[in-house]
């Protein structure tokens, strides 16, 4: 486990008792600390209480959730939306449902690890596809016998280092009877002109994919949600032991969450402030000769040859009173790597620090 960190002033952290800019985590717009949203969650813990404390299928269907997810299909331009505990859960859920539904997983080699968790929920086969492959996934499909039924799992933004699933070309190329399973947690609110995620981006109708996102990272808060058709919709409630067993979300973090997508829609300001910082960021790396996604998305990834140039560079950010943002993750390299992450409320100095201490 890393060390303690203590965030403050939304873009700092407190680490070993120094006040450093912070570049990590994955709060693209700082939410969580916006006054709005924390009024809100003080308001639905007056007005609401704290806990519904049973199932939404027993007695455990408050209001607010129900307001939160005609807000969430709204904001996403979906037919529907399902409410879950978490943005990790969501992926369990569908395939805990729809388990029979398909013939065959299709998964990318380097999808989020709940996406891998929810195929163990599959009763047919798993197979992985070459990491953004279309033509290894065109392939892989060739490859199946009989009358196939795909479910293609992917992450939309990967959070890795920012690069976006060639989401048309997977459409374009599944047979009739397959879907997607998008796991677009780190894009929602984010990517597209609305921030309605991959799908906006890619310019995809939404028929053939159930889109999956969180509300603990663009949106601040917490919880997440399964984008979908109605009658999918009620399979995923009736089918799912996960989600019929689970009591949900707090009421005072759904009330947030209604007031954090209010703020998104209402000031397209932020996603343009964010994309600002973003260009200017990548930018300056590309002239450096490092190698950038040209993707909108506010993710910058370093992996050090070796020991000792990681330890070069965490001197330099330190020295820039900037965190170092180490870490090691599954399925990254198991040395570790430097991931960063602008916020629009970044400011330009230290956007500034940040490109001085990976000169």
């Amino acid at each position: 486990m890393n060390d303690e960190l203590r965030q403050v002033d939304r873009t700092y952290v407190i680490w070993r008792n120094r006040r450093l800019s912070y570049f990590a985590g994955c709060d693209y717009f700082r939410l969580s600390s916006h006054p709005d949203v924390l009024q809100a969650v003080q308001q639905g813990l007056e007005q609401h209480g704290l806990n519904v404390a049973a199932s939404r299928m027993t007695t455990g269907n408050h209001p607010l959730f129900t307001r939160l997810e005609k807000a969430l299909a709204g904001f996403f331009g979906a037919p529907s939306a399902l409410l879950t505990g978490s943005g990790y859960a969501t992926n369990l859920i569908v395939l805990q449902a729809l388990r029979e539904d398909f013939s065959h997983i299709l998964m990318d080699e380097r999808a989020h690890l709940s996406l891998r968790d929810a195929t163990r929920f599959f009763a047919g086969p798993a197979l992985e596809f070459k990491h953004r492959d279309a033509s290894d996934l065109a392939r892989q499909l060739r490859r199946l016998r009989g009358k196939i039924r795909p479910l293609v799992l992917t992450d939309g933004l990967f959070a890795r280092d920012g690069e976006l699933a060639p989401l048309a070309a997977y459409v374009k190329i599944l047979p009739s009877g397959g879907m997607v399973l998008l796991d677009d947690a780190h894009a929602a609110g984010m990517i597209g002109a609305t921030g309605q995620g991959t799908v906006e981006y890619a310019g995809v109708p939404r028929r053939r994919i159930i889109q999956t996102v969180t509300l603990s990272k663009a949106f601040g808060c917490y919880g997440g949600a399964i984008l979908c058709e109605a009658g999918l919709r009620q399979k995923l409630m009736t089918g799912s032991a996960m989600f019929a067993g689970s009591t949900p979300l707090p009421l005072p973090l759904a009330n947030a969450a209604l007031k954090a997508m209010e703020l998104l829609r209402g000031d397209p300001g932020l996603r343009c402030r964010l994309s600002r910082h973003v260009q200017h960021v990548k930018t300056a790396l590309r002239a450096r000769g490092l190698s950038v996604p040209q993707t909108p998305a506010p993710i910058v990834c370093i992996v050090p040859r070796t020991t000792a140039e990681a330890a070069k560079m965490r001197r330099r950010l330190l020295v820039r009173d900037v965190f170092p943002s180490l870490i090691r993750y599954p399925g990254g390299p198991e040395e570790g790597y430097f991931r960063f992450v602008v916020s629009s409320e970044h400011s330009q100095s230290q956007l500034d620090d940040l490109l001085e201490g990976l000169k």
